[in-house]
């Protein structure tokens, strides 16, 4: 059970319950141990998810919390909004946004990949390259959200693009099975069936924002719009661990001249990527990128990344954007 007054929330154990874990805690990183009820503090308007730990460290949810969490990968994390919490829906689109789904044969991992596409009714004027495609595309309705805004002449058409991965770790830290499965793969095979646009974008978070603004430093003159949601930049080639290794990537950028790229960043504050994302938006904005960078009241989750999805494409793909 758990009880809210204003920015502070009482969580009560239930039976069994030997750890609290949440995006606060960075989830089984730094769990906090919980026999009474614990009272925490969070920013105003926050929207907070949590969990329990057993004696065992295995995670199950508040069974008096009914309210869970938009997780396309686990089931137990639950849901909490502080008073003032507000979720700006996208605009809604008059029709079904169509989405296809195809298959490819790998040659940069020897096996059938699949991808789905979005593809708007005016001829596209830009394509999106999606990373963890299928929860963008089924959690965060990516499509629906493009569709909304295309009808209110918000954005231009964009292509759209889900790539999902098999291991999703190991291709996006820094894999050039990844860079020439995306390069010498997919770009190819959606251009031949779509056609071409003159602008192409990737879009990613957590390590999909890592691997969507490494693609992009790597290759400027393929890419000219990057959007990261919560990307993890505490990465190496080098290292291994997604906490505690040195910002390399930012450090790449810092040490190579302003590259013709358009950045939309955004992060939660209730998360341990907080602090890199504002060092990665400094850099930018230190070495002249355009970009927007925007922290939200809530953590390393799909409520978070879904309420940036229309800002995103608005400032990459704006009829106003550069």
């Amino acid at each position: 059970m758990v009880e809210v007054h204003n920015r502070h929330v009482t969580f009560h154990p239930p039976a069994g319950a030997r750890f609290l874990v949440g995006d606060f805690t960075d989830w089984n990183r730094r769990p906090i141990p919980i026999q009474a009820p614990l009272t925490l503090e969070f920013p105003a308007g926050a929207y907070v998810e949590y969990a329990f730990l057993d004696e065992n460290h295995q995670p199950f949810p508040d069974p008096d919390n009914p309210h869970k969490a938009q997780n396309p990968w686990w089931t137990y994390p639950r849901a909490i909004e502080l008073p003032g919490f507000r979720y700006t829906a996208p605009p809604q689109p008059s029709r079904a946004a169509e989405v296809h789904r195809h298959r490819l044969e790998s040659r940069a991992f020897g096996s059938t990949r699949r991808y789905y596409v979005y593809n708007p009714e005016p001829p596209a004027q830009a394509t999106l390259f999606v990373h963890d495609g299928v929860a963008y595309y089924r959690t965060a309705k990516l499509a629906e959200v493009a569709q909304g805004l295309l009808e209110q002449g918000q954005i231009k058409p964009v292509r759209i693009v889900f790539i999902e991965p098999e291991d999703r770790r190991s291709e996006y830290w820094f894999s050039s099975a990844y860079e020439q499965h995306v390069l010498e793969e997919i770009i190819p095979a959606v251009e031949a069936h779509y056609g071409p646009t003159a602008e192409k974008g990737l879009l990613g978070a957590s390590l999909g924002g890592l691997v969507s603004a490494w693609l992009g430093w790597r290759h400027p003159q393929t890419f000219q719009k990057i959007a990261t949601q919560s990307a993890c930049l505490t990465a190496s080639p080098e290292g291994g661990d997604s906490f505690t290794d040195p910002e390399w990537l930012t450090e790449q950028y810092q040490a190579t001249p302003t590259l013709p790229l358009r950045f939309y960043c955004e992060t939660g504050q209730i998360e341990w990527l907080l602090a890199p994302n504002r060092r990665f938006a400094a850099m930018l904005a230190d070495k002249g990128y355009p970009h927007a960078y925007l922290e939200r009241p809530s953590g390393h989750n799909w409520m978070t990344w879904r309420q940036g999805l229309a800002p995103a494409l608005v400032y990459l793909f704006g009829t106003e954007a550069g």
